[in-house]
């Protein structure tokens, strides 16, 4: 009993660092945007099928070249496909969002246009490479290690180091650096803030680079263990990383990543205990009783306008 219980646990916190990854980005966008990015989800499919390409080519055209070995095409996978996911989300910003904030059109039409950028995404990946599933190669070996009580994989031990070391890094930024400090006061009167010299432009598209990077790297997480990879892929799990943000509080970095953990655990917890076909039903449902409760969610505050 309680070795299947340490198990569960470490398998909660290996998904739930998905869903933290993913709903950071969230919350960087709708913390300086109040902007509800409904694309990140197939930003993170984006970027597993990045990475799938930038692995498969140091593998096939550098590899038997230079002798690469799956560990250092792993550590040359991660950064380029940040950084090329990166690229494509702060493409999305200059194409579709930024001209429809510079003319002030409506919140609501740009929800509207995020949710058609993330079916562009999602089509596009289909008309380009098809319908068919891509297998992710294996870049290391998986190593097994045992502690009596329970196992963990070393794979499963990176991806919940990856999500708090992103945690802790994003709450610095946030909190400790200028570029955070800008990001801080857009949020708070983004009218204000041109007057005091500083381009919201430019603090923006940083968001978008840090919201998308790490998108890319929990695709690539994601792909290293669940290595099937298909273009809807990023649909719902995007989704859940949006109500894990909303539960945890959409616009603080400490709802967003305690968000995600939450979810991993109670998702794991109900598929223990119940038939895997209700785990979305019976954790949905726990997370409504949670926004009931405490609407702004865990950490959320409400916010009053003066008129």
């Amino acid at each position: 009993m309680l070795e299947s219980l340490i198990q569960n646990v470490l398998n909660a916190l290996q998904w739930g660092s998905y869903y933290s990854l993913i709903a950071l980005g969230y919350c960087l966008v709708y913390g300086v945007l109040l902007l509800i990015n409904f694309a990140h989800g197939d930003i993170f499919m984006v970027g597993a099928f990045i990475g799938l390409g930038v692995a498969t080519f140091f593998l096939g055209n550098l590899g038997p070249e230079f002798g690469l070995s799956g560990p250092v095409v792993l550590a040359l996978t991660i950064p380029l496909t940040m950084i090329l996911t990166a690229a494509v989300g702060v493409t999305l910003e200059r194409i579709a969002y930024r001209p429809l904030r510079r003319k002030g059109a409506h919140r609501l039409y740009v929800v509207i246009t995020a949710l058609m950028c993330g079916l562009v995404l999602e089509n596009g990946n289909l008309a380009i490479l098809g319908a068919s599933r891509r297998s992710f190669p294996q870049l290391i070996p998986t190593q097994v290690y045992d502690f009596g009580l329970f196992s963990v994989t070393n794979v499963k031990i990176a991806v919940i180091l990856a999500a708090i070391l992103v945690f802790i890094f994003l709450q610095f930024v946030v909190t400790k650096t200028k570029m955070g400090m800008a990001m801080r006061a857009i949020s708070w009167d983004k009218f204000a803030i041109p007057l005091m010299g500083i381009p919201v432009d430019s603090i923006i598209v940083f968001t978008f680079i840090l919201g998308s990077g790490f998108a890319g790297l929990a695709g690539v997480l994601f792909a290293m263990s669940y290595p099937v990879l298909e273009p809807y892929m990023g649909a719902m799990v995007g989704w859940k990383a949006f109500i894990a943000a909303v539960v945890g509080g959409i616009g603080d970095i400490r709802g967003a990543f305690a968000g995600g953990f939450l979810l991993g655990f109670v998702e794991i917890m109900v598929v223990a205990v119940f038939p895997s076909t209700m785990r979305d039903l019976i954790s949905f449902t726990i997370l409504l009783v949670i926004l009931t409760w405490k609407p702004t969610g865990l950490f959320g505050m409400a916010k009053t306008t003066k008129i």
